[in-house]
């Protein structure tokens, strides 16, 4: 009888080892997911800034650079042509 329970124990210990190496893997593959992706943001959050900036830089900030822009005008080619062009 015991030798069943000391069998019985270094099956225990072996699998109980396999159990942690398993968890410890699985722990160690999610923080090696999280480092990629925060490195994989922070490099495209980066790029964003850096990008919006030279954009700033290059086009100038005002209210001709926004995207609500949109205003209709109310006069043709012609008008155009004739109050402003004609000088």
């Amino acid at each position: 009888m015991n030798f069943i329970k000391i069998i019985l124990a270094i099956l225990g210990l072996v699998f109980g080892v396999m159990v942690v190496f398993w968890l410890f893997g699985i722990v160690y593959s999610m923080l090696w997911y999280v480092f990629w992706l925060g490195l994989l943001g922070a490099v495209g959050y980066g790029g964003y800034k850096l990008f919006t900036k030279v954009e700033s830089r290059v086009l100038g900030a005002g209210k001709a650079n926004e995207l609500d822009n949109t205003r209709d005008f109310d006069m043709s080619w012609e008008d155009y042509e004739r109050k402003y062009l004609s000088k």
